[in-house]
């Protein structure tokens, strides 16, 4: 069964992310709500798990920046760990982008095509 014609252009554009960007080994569209709408991953990897936990980070960061410390939305979110490093990047209210990166990842990449990716991946949204 073939996908539709808008999940398979979403594929293609996270596909792409993952090839522009040194270091990318998943990128993923998730909601807010934690579930994972579409995702694209050149390593086995569980992306509902990825997008579940990293939206409620994103939650979070997006109630201390508006709330409490009046900052705002939260533009992105960048978290690095010892084995893992995401970037998180909203694409609307609901929807957020999701670029896993490995040690060797460039960051500047990542904002870049990442907000790029954002932007043209809104309209399917």
């Amino acid at each position: 069964m073939s996908r539709p014609p808008i999940i398979a252009a979403m594929l293609t554009h996270l596909t792409q992310l993952v090839a522009d960007v040194d270091g990318a080994w998943a990128a993923a569209i998730g909601g807010l709500d934690g579930l994972l709408v579409e995702g694209h991953a050149s390593a086995t990897t569980d992306l509902n798990l990825l997008v579940a936990e990293h939206a409620g980070l994103l939650r979070a960061a997006t109630l201390a920046y508006e709330g409490t410390l009046g900052g705002g939305a939260a533009r992105e979110l960048y978290l690095r760990g010892e084995r893992l490093s995401v970037y998180l990047h909203p694409i609307t209210s609901d929807f957020f982008l999701l670029l896993a990166l490995d040690a060797r990842s460039n960051l500047g990449q990542a904002r870049l095509y990442g907000r790029d990716a954002a932007r043209r991946l809104e309209g399917y949204l």
